[in-house]
């Protein structure tokens, strides 16, 4: 039983119990935390996603989603797991090259799955015949939704946190070193699932998926803006710690994010400040 000693440590930090990584455990099998957030992420961006193409005026059909669907999971799971192994721990996996497969076990990034997803819908707008950010757009809008609950499971997993602090709200977390650390996990779900998923709700409000790719832009700028702000407070990779002293590989891979989604978001403004062409 829990007892506010056992919660509050001598520091003051917050001391968090060990959360099973099992949401539902049979044995030594079951399925993981990870796993109900992809699903729940995908499941609800899906519905999200059919409720729009019910519109008569969307571009999307209700059987256009169910197909995207499958090309997004796939871009995920490939682009995440393949971008973590390029990105974060390529010597590992170059010296023990069947661990690639045992994605059960972690290891996924955010930003190789968004490469993947790309990928994937690139394909898919090739093949059905529909505009490249038609699709991104409203993937865009869904994001959110998959990255509250993502980083919801970092906390419970009690991975990837953040740096030493002593501010009141720090946390030791289990198997750590014991030191209180930022939760920045829950930073992250903050910026990262909430406060961009209430962006994305407004400018959608505005009407801005009549402008193809500004709301791609807007999701691409956003994230990695908030991505490298909670990157100052959260540790380091390990096994890679602070590239040139100063910068997490996440900041790094971050900036073309912000680059790209910025132009995206001026071109947009740019056209839509036009005069219609003569005709």
């Amino acid at each position: 039983m829990l007892t506010i000693s056992t919660i509050i440590g001598t520091s003051g930090a917050i001391i968090l119990p060990e959360f099973n990584k099992f949401a539902v455990q049979f044995g030594g099998f079951g399925i993981r935390w990870y796993a109900i957030a992809y699903l729940v992420g995908l499941l609800a961006g899906w519905y999200l996603l059919r409720r729009e193409a019910s519109h008569t005026q969307s571009p999307l059909r209700h059987e256009t989603v169910d197909i995207l669907l499958n090309y997004v999971l796939f871009g995920i799971i490939i682009g995440g797991r393949l971008g973590y192994i390029l990105f974060y721990n390529s010597a590992y996996y170059l010296a023990h090259p069947l661990a690639t497969l045992r994605i059960w076990e972690g290891g996924m990034a955010f930003h190789g799955a968004l490469l993947g997803i790309a990928v994937a819908v690139l394909i898919m707008a090739k093949r059905h015949n529909v505009p490249f950010f038609v699709l991104t757009d409203r993937i865009a809008l869904v994001v959110p939704i998959g990255l509250f609950f993502g980083r919801l499971s970092n906390f419970i997993n009690g991975e990837l946190y953040g740096r030493v602090t002593t501010l009141p709200w720090a946390m030791v977390f289990p198997n750590s070193d014991g030191q209180p650390r930022h939760p920045s996990q829950l930073y992250e779900a903050g910026l990262e699932g909430l406060l961009l998923g209430v962006v994305m709700l407004m400018i959608w409000r505005r009407g801005w998926l009549q402008q193809h790719g500004r709301v791609t832009g807007v999701l691409l700028a956003g994230y990695g803006v908030a991505r490298s702000l909670i990157e100052f407070v959260r540790e380091p990779d390990a096994q890679i710690g602070l590239l040139l002293d100063s910068v997490s590989m996440g900041q790094v891979l971050s900036v073309p994010m912000i680059v790209f989604g910025g132009f995206l978001i001026i071109r947009n403004s740019a056209w839509s400040g036009r005069p219609p062409a003569s005709r």
